[in-house]
């Protein structure tokens, strides 16, 4: 079946018979090719030929982040490594990254979305549009820089940091839109002022945001500070990158989902069952389209609803409420408690207890690691700051991202008889 003229505009039947013709397409071509698709359909006894309508869907198994680890780096592609144009990659929980792949076309259509993403946020061709993601194995760069060429747009590829230059960059190139992530935004607010530029007056009149959680609150804070719309975009590495959903901007009531590309179930978290529509639970993603690296529903571990259309014919999803695992998101980069646990105690001089504490510095999320020196021998002041110089350089080394470490003297962290609390988020107080 090929694809309605605008899928945005087509209606309910066309969308869901779109679906279910390429989810019958995406499931086979995952059977086919995927040693891991086929022996765990077949221990669920779910075939291809088992679609016969989308609820069908339910039969099949789920997809987690663990099997991403357990096939790293290639083992769930499924085209030969020589069709693969290009790999992504978001950090795990054991060192090794979750390595993604895409074809030509997967490419193209990553493009297509997100210059379908960037028009629904309100741009047209011919803007300007300054990228503030980062660029590299993170999938926010190069997929908002290939959908803003794509839509006709003229990119700023400025990637994070930096921050001085890019509020030069604004008010001297004066782009329109921005993409980056809510908080470094915010950032960018301050040091205009600080250079002298009312931020409100800076030549920006659109901010598409994503890559971290972010809140109504925050929205009008960042609308406030930079005199422009602010719109959620929403996407993951595993599924595709930015772009899987976001929000129009004439309504910014939750990222409508491209369902011509992506089939969302919303579960429940503890036994999987499939909710009704309206309903809080685990966001659950199907890819319709991916060549390279189909996806069969994937749990996100994101906690939100699926709503009904608004501005356009496909549905939209709630702001992200939480997460169903441990994973932090600090300033766009993915962290689990459990990583930062292997390099303690790769470290000498330092023992496993540990505590992590989260808060908000000057609008960016900021993370210290209070840890205890291992016994008398390493206690001394030169001791501690050398250790905590040696977790430092290896959280942003293997992590990517830049830390705190406080080091403390024996017996200092407090210790749990139960299950430890080994995380203080001082951004909800």
């Amino acid at each position: 079946m090929t694809s309605p003229e605008s899928p945005e505009r087509a209606s309910i039947d066309e969308i869901r018979a779109l679906q279910l013709d390429r989810l019958r397409w995406s499931v086979r071509h995952a059977y086919q090719n995927v040693e891991h698709y086929r022996r765990s359909f077949d221990a669920r006894g779910a075939h291809p030929d088992d679609l016969r309508q989308l609820a069908d869907l339910a039969q099949f198994p789920f997809l987690i982040k663990q099997d991403f680890r357990d096939h790293y780096p290639f083992g769930l592609f499924a085209v030969p490594r020589e069709k693969v144009v290009r790999v992504h990659a978001s950090s795990g929980t054991t060192g090794r990254p979750t390595v993604v792949g895409y074809t030509a076309k997967d490419i193209e259509s990553w493009a297509d979305l997100v210059a379908r993403s960037i028009r629904a946020a309100g741009g047209r061709p011919g803007q300007i549009v300054h990228i503030a993601y980062g660029y590299g194995l993170f999938t926010g760069g190069l997929g908002a820089h290939y959908g803003a060429e794509r839509l006709g747009c003229t990119v700023i590829p400025m990637s994070g940091g930096q921050t001085e230059r890019q509020a030069q960059l604004i008010r001297d190139l004066r782009p329109d839109i921005i993409m980056v992530t809510p908080s470094y935004a915010l950032n960018i607010a301050e040091e205009l002022a600080r250079q002298g530029t009312d931020p409100r007056d800076c030549s920006l009149s659109i901010g598409i945001l994503g890559a971290e959680p972010w809140t109504e609150d925050m929205r009008r804070r960042v609308e406030s500070a930079l005199g422009i719309e602010a719109v959620d975009i929403y996407g993951l590495s595993e599924v595709m990158g930015p772009g899987v959903a976001c929000e129009c901007v004439a309504t910014k009531d939750g990222p409508v989902i491209w369902e011509d590309h992506f089939y969302p179930e919303i579960i429940d978290p503890d036994t999987g069952a499939v909710l009704p529509e309206g309903e809080e639970g685990e966001l659950v993603l199907t890819s319709l389209t991916k060549e390279a690296l189909p996806v069969i529903r994937y749990r996100t571990r994101d906690l939100t609803r699926l709503l009904p259309p608004t501005a356009c014919s496909m549905r939209r999803i709630s702001r992200i409420t939480g997460r169903t695992d441990d994973m932090l998101i600090i300033r766009g980069v993915n962290i689990f408690p459990s990583q930062i646990e292997e390099l303690i105690l790769r470290t000498p001089g330092l023992a496993p207890h540990y505590r992590l504490e989260v808060a908000r510095v000057s609008h960016l999320d900021a993370l210290t690691v209070h840890v205890e020196s291992a016994g008398e021998t390493h206690s001394s002041d030169d001791s501690r700051r050398r250790a905590a110089s040696d977790l430092a350089h290896n959280l942003k080394s293997y992590v990517g991202i830049s830390v705190k470490v406080e080091v403390h003297l024996p017996g200092s962290i407090e210790r749990s008889i139960g299950k430890a609390k080994r995380l203080i988020d001082l951004r909800k107080s």
